[in-house]
C-alpha cells in the first residue's frame, strides 16, 4: 500500500507545480516534500520532469494522479454510504410476503424510474424468512404479518390488509352450502385464512376442511387463476387480489365483519436506518395507503 502522505504531497505538487508552494500549503519543508516524491519514484519510476519554475508529469505521473483521483472519489462514496445521507442513491433491499410484495414491487420500480440512482433488490418470502433476512442483515427492510418480539428489530405499523373471500364472477354465494358446491382452492395459508374469515361470515359452519378441495397452488400470483376459471373459491389477502389483472372474472363476496391483518415494517434496531430506506419506506406507505409512515 502506498503511503497516503506521499500521495497527498504528490497531488498538491501536481496542482501547484512547485515544491515551494506545495511545502507551504502542506505545512512541510521542501526537503520533506522532495523525500515523499523520491519514495514514490523509487517505487513507481519517474513521475516528474523538474523544470526551473514548474514541474511536468510523466505518463506514469499522470497515471498516478488518476489513481489518486479514483481513491478520493471512492472515499467519498464510502463516507456517503456509511452516513446514509443520500436518500436518492444506492440499493434498496426489501423482503416481503408474496401478497403485499405483488403490490409493492411495481411501486418500487416507479420509484426507481423517478430516481435512477436507486437500485431495487426485492425478495418474496414467508414471515420466518423475512425475520431471518433482516436479522442477518441480508435485507435492510422487511414486512411481516405478525409483530416480532425481538430486541434486535424495530417494528412499525405499515398497513392493514383485509382478507377477501373471492369467488368466480358468475357464482352466487349466500350460504355455506353455496361454498360447498363451489369447492375450495387452497394455498399455503389457505386453510388458516379461510377458517378465520369464514367463522365470521358463517358462524357455526362445519369448517373449511368439510369443503372439497378443488386445487392447490403455492404461487401467490396464480392463486386466483383457478377461481377465475370457475373451479372454486378461495380466501386471500386483499393486496394479492388487487394485483390480479383480469378482475372482471372474479368477485369479492362482502358478508359479515371483515378480518384485517396488520403488516409490520421491520429493520435492525442496533444501527440507524439509512436515509434512502426511510425515504423509500415512507413513499411506499404513502402510495399504497395514502397515510404517513411513523418510523422510529
Amino acid at each position: 500500500m502506498i503511503n497516503p502522505q506521499w500521495l497527498r504531497s504528490f497531488v498538491v505538487l501536481a496542482e501547484r507545480g512547485s515544491f515551494t508552494r506545495t511545502a507551504d500549503q502542506l505545512g512541510l519543508t521542501q526537503a520533506a516534500v522532495s523525500q515523499h516524491i523520491h519514495h514514490l519514484e523509487a517505487q513507481l519510476g519517474p513521475l516528474l520532469i523538474r523544470r526551473p519554475r514548474q514541474v511536468e508529469l510523466t505518463p506514469a505521473g499522470q497515471a498516478l494522479l488518476g489513481y489518486c483521483d479514483d481513491m478520493e472519489q471512492a472515499e467519498k462514496r464510502l463516507n456517503l454510504r456509511l452516513s446514509g445521507a443520500d436518500d436518492r442513491q444506492g440499493e434498496i433491499s426489501l423482503i416481503t410476503p408474496g401478497s403485499i410484495g405483488l403490490s409493492l414491487y411495481p411501486l418500487l420500480l416507479d420509484l426507481q424510474a423517478s430516481y435512477p440512482g436507486l437500485s431495487v433488490r426485492h425478495r418474496f418470502a414467508p414471515d420466518q424468512d423475512v425475520l431471518e433476512g433482516v436479522r442477518n442483515n441480508h435485507f435492510e427492510l422487511g414486512l411481516v404479518t405478525l409483530k416480532p418480539d425481538d430486541p434486535r428489530l424495530v417494528a412499525c405499523h405499515f398497513a392493514d390488509e383485509p382478507l377477501d373471500l373471492v369467488v368466480p364472477a358468475t357464482a352466487t354465494v349466500n350460504s355455506w352450502e353455496d361454498l360447498e358446491s363451489l369447492g375450495f382452492i387452497d394455498h399455503p395459508d389457505g386453510h388458516a385464512m379461510a377458517s378465520r374469515l369464514l367463522s365470521r361470515v358463517f358462524p357455526g359452519n362445519r369448517g373449511i376442511r368439510s369443503i372439497a378441495c378443488k386445487g392447490f397452488v403455492n404461487q401467490v400470483g396464480l392463486i386466483l387463476e383457478p377461481v377465475a376459471r370457475g373451479f372454486g373459491f378461495t380466501v386471500i389477502p386483499r393486496y394479492a387480489r388487487e394485483a390480479y389483472a383480469p378482475g372482471e372474472v372474479i368477485r369479492v363476496v362482502e358478508m359479515g365483519p371483515r378480518v384485517v391483518d396488520a403488516l409490520w415494517l421491520i429493520y435492525r434496531a442496533e444501527w440507524p436506518l439509512s436515509a434512502r430506506a426511510r425515504f423509500v419506506a415512507s413513499e411506499l406507505a404513502s402510495r399504497l395507503t395514502g397515510e404517513t409512515l411513523a418510523l422510529v
